[in-house]
């Protein structure tokens, strides 16, 4: 048994924050922010709109295209950096606003990986006979969490959602998923509070729960990791990195992207970018990506795709799917 694909869905908050908007916040300029990232404008969440929210948009969308209903539905899981709050957790927040009962709905927290991570865990459960269709969605709110005093980060982070139904089949739709994670890099990219930690005040008074990164070296780490899980990724499966048909990346950085699309001597026509549109918006990039490139009809059925994502923690994965 195998789970595969059967639709897809996304969503972005209406609000829209452009990088000339940022040149009144801070020192910057659309200009360097372009040559340097690739991001043009970046979505921002409603005030009082929450993850959930945003997720259960993504969600309605792939199962319309799916053709299922909730009742339907025996699994989800919820990747998210950015949850609505600390119990529940959105998958079973997202279960009652859909209308599901009695079937397991669980949060999933590996940053920008989340959505790979969750992705992996409902295809275990179908391959493993113990569902039949499922709900995988990965949603951020990150603007909640982000310095807009801070120039390094405030350009890269943005809100957003994207979902995928997957269903049992006998034949292989999502061939193989590779999760790694490394925290020795833990003070690389972070945020550095929580429940248990605590929410102290810093030394200017201020709450620090905001994203800190040393983007340099993350940038590093990410293109040797990432490498690494492709060349992992075709070996476990026996293949050359022509028959990639597309590169599905986390849209993170356009460097981090090319670079790993040169690696597989793939041109950037092959490789679905949409981190121009949104920026880097954590567990939703991917599948914001995937489901733009199947409604744009860029990505057809029977298309071999590589999905990949790296993110705090650090937490790094990939999967290999035949759509």
């Amino acid at each position: 048994m195998y789970s595969r694909i059967a639709g897809t869905g996304s969503y972005l908050p209406e609000k829209v924050l452009t990088n000339h908007d940022l040149e009144k916040m801070f020192d910057t300029s659309d200009e360097w922010i372009r040559e340097r990232t690739g991001i043009g404008q970046r979505h921002i969440a409603a005030e009082g709109q929450t993850t959930v929210d945003l997720g259960l948009e993504a969600a309605r969308r792939a199962m319309a295209a799916a053709g299922v209903a909730p009742e339907d539905l025996d699994l989800i899981v919820f990747g998210t950096t950015t949850p609505d709050q600390v119990f529940p957790n959105c998958g079973t927040l997202l279960q009652e606003r859909l209308g599901g009962h009695s079937f397991p709905a669980m949060g999933v927290e590996a940053a920008c990986s989340g959505f790979i991570y969750a992705l992996s865990i409902a295809d275990k459960f179908v391959r493993l006979g113990d569902a039949k269709c499922a709900l995988v969605v990965g949603a951020e709110t990150l603007s909640r969490i982000v310095d807009w005093t801070d120039r390094g980060t405030a350009i890269l982070f943005g809100d957003g959602a994207g979902a995928v139904v997957l269903k049992a089949t006998e034949e292989p739709g999502i061939i193989s998923t590779h999760l790694r994670s490394d925290g020795a890099y833990k003070d690389l990219l972070y945020c550095p509070v929580g429940p248990s930690k605590g929410f102290a005040p810093d030394a200017s008074g201020r709450t620090p729960m905001f994203i800190h990164m040393a983007g340099n070296e993350v940038f590093k780490i990410a293109v040797k990791s990432l490498g690494s899980i492709v060349d992992e990724t075709l070996a476990a499966n026996g293949l050359d990195k022509s028959a990639i048909d597309w590169l599905v990346p986390h849209q993170a950085n356009i460097r981090i992207i090319q670079a790993t699309a040169k690696k597989l001597d793939i041109p950037l026509e092959r490789v679905i970018l949409t981190v121009h549109e949104h920026g880097n918006t954590s567990a939703a990039s991917v599948p914001l990506a995937l489901d733009a490139g199947v409604r744009s009809g860029q990505i057809k059925r029977g298309d071999l795709l590589l999905l990949e994502a790296f993110g705090g923690g650090f937490t790094w994965g990939s999967a290999l799917i035949r759509y």
